[in-house]
């Protein structure tokens, strides 16, 4: 169950960024400079933006040209994308039925999927009465609905406190990797990509390197990584 960048070349404007690399089931996070293009190959790799040259496979099939709504791959982003005037089980309906004309055994998804994520009881509420942390958990509740092998984390936890993010990269890692999906997602915070553990792809200087453990590249990081960083691991 691999993602393979087959000599991808990904162009913004004068921008590109080239990736020839695999992605193991698990999780992978995608680290880097600010503006390197790590959300780049998260929106290639979704769909969002088709490649100049080369291929994006999935177990071996070409997903380059397939649109991005039929791609084995569900997005959660930082903005969570959830609707102020649905409520929270309706936001979530949306990732069964876009018509939200759910039947019994649909609305019973939805309402074991906030319990997988702690949000039991809130269904009627909407996002604006929840708190970051609890529309994180919305999010990713839907995502889970629509129940595709690849969820890709466009830093949907970034206006998360430490503790809060490191809590919801743990409900991730339990009821996400754990049943051997895969798992890509960007931040910028070293500590948020132990915490997901596996391995790690660098973006920087133009290219998004293959991927490698993670606590190898951190704690080893090339000159582009460590200037990037800085001594972050100072009162560890």
């Amino acid at each position: 169950m691999t993602i393979r960048f087959e000599g991808v070349r990904l162009r913004q404007g004068n921008f590109t960024l080239d990736a020839d690399l695999e992605i193991a089931a698990g999780a992978t996070a995608v680290i880097g400079p600010s503006g390197a293009g790590k959300s780049t190959v998260l929106a290639a790799l979704a769909g969002f933006l088709p490649p100049e040259r080369g291929r994006i496979l999935w177990q071996g099939r070409d997903i380059t040209a397939i649109a991005p709504g039929a791609r084995p791959v569900t997005t959660v982003f930082q903005d969570h994308n959830l609707f102020p005037h649905l409520t929270v089980a309706q936001n979530l309906g949306l990732g069964l039925r876009p018509d939200l004309r759910l039947n019994a055994a649909e609305q019973a998804r939805v309402a074991q999927a906030l319990d997988q994520v702690g949000l039991p009881g809130e269904d009627g509420k909407r996002p604006a009465a929840l708190s970051g942390g609890q529309q994180s958990r919305a999010a990713l509740a839907r995502a889970l609905l629509r129940d595709q092998p690849i969820l890709v984390l466009d830093e949907p936890f970034a206006a998360l406190g430490p503790a809060q993010r490191i809590a919801m990269i743990a409900l991730v890692d339990r009821i996400v990797v754990a049943v051997g999906k895969t798992v890509v997602m960007v931040t910028h915070q070293p500590e948020d990509a132990l915490a997901l553990g596996g391995a790690a792809i660098l973006v920087a200087e133009g290219r998004a390197a293959p991927p490698v453990p993670v606590d190898e590249l951190l704690y080893d990081p090339p000159p582009v990584l460590r200037e990037y960083l800085g001594d972050w691991r100072r009162g560890r």
